[in-house]
């Protein structure tokens, strides 16, 4: 998305933001345009249709709840000068955006992710379930999907190797009930300061799911060491460690071949994440 759309749609529908700076960040995203807006604004622009009433609901949730920071909603922006989706105005987060390999070996930020995880599992479901589609149900309902990655990974991946590796995760068994997750614990969405966590973005996947779903952001940022102290303190059994493994290979193997050619950050993200998951004791 161009920035002059974006100002023009800010400047129509919300003149009092029309004056404040405008920069895009986040170029590396997959579900939405993002812009710093001013000093303490970001607007989120989305490329898909999304249920934003929905995504400012779990905001609101999520709010507070925890010791680290998350956007809370401030306005809802409409369809206009030719953009098709609402679009919604947040609270700017500070911090410094993580990587794959930004805190590979810092426990600390093990620690931290571990707490976070624990404040969102402490919310109540209120007889919510999951909501049947993407991760965090049942894994083999992913098998379509994931025959659609190994065969357009053939000529970038070790296919029949990962195949098998599939054909283990599926059948594993589910221990415990739904709890509140927040679904997509990726770097991109970590906010760091020196070694602490201090903010957590695209929290509008809020929701019950498997609780093994929130571990993918162990294979995603740490390396073994800092990996066992996350297990540790996040409480992970046998079981639900190697169920969130099995959701972070089902993440990974999406994201190397669909963004191959046209996002590196996140392909390179995926390999990374992949080399954790297939080498690990």
């Amino acid at each position: 998305m161009k920035p002059e759309l974006a100002r023009a749609l800010i400047a129509s529908q919300f003149p009092q933001w029309r004056g404040l700076p405008l920069e895009r960040i986040g170029a590396h995203g997959t579900v939405n345009a993002v812009f710093r807006l001013g000093e303490h604004l970001t607007a989120r622009f989305p490329m898909r249709e999304q249920d934003l009433a929905a995504e400012a609901a779990a905001a609101r949730e999520l709010l507070g709840a925890t010791r680290f920071a998350t956007p809370a909603p401030v306005a809802m922006g409409s369809p206009a000068l030719g953009f098709p989706h609402p679009w919604a105005v947040q609270t700017w987060l500070p911090g410094t955006m993580t990587s794959e390999n930004s805190h590979a070996d810092n426990q600390a930020l093990a620690y931290d992710l571990s707490e976070f995880i624990r404040g969102v599992r402490a919310l109540d479901t209120r007889g919510r379930p999951f909501r049947g589609h993407g991760r965090g149900g049942h894994l083999p309902d992913h098998d379509g999907w994931m025959e659609t990655c190994f065969r357009e990974s053939e000529t970038l991946l070790d296919v029949p190797v990962l195949r098998k590796l599939w054909a283990g995760f599926r059948e594993l068994p589910r221990e415990s009930p739904d709890v509140m997750t927040h679904g997509d614990l990726i770097p991109g969405n970590l906010l760091s300061s020196g070694d602490h966590l201090v903010g957590v973005l695209d929290v509008g996947g809020l929701g019950p799911a498997d609780p093994a779903l929130d571990l993918i952001g162990a294979w995603h940022l740490f390396d073994q060491p800092a990996r066992d102290v996350f297990r540790a303190q996040v409480g992970a059994g046998d079981l639900t460690w190697e169920r969130g493994r099995a959701w972070a290979f089902e993440q990974v193997m999406g994201l190397i071949w669909h963004y191959h050619e046209t996002n590196p950050l996140m392909a390179r993200l995926g390999r990374s994440t992949l080399h954790r998951i297939t080498t690990a004791d």
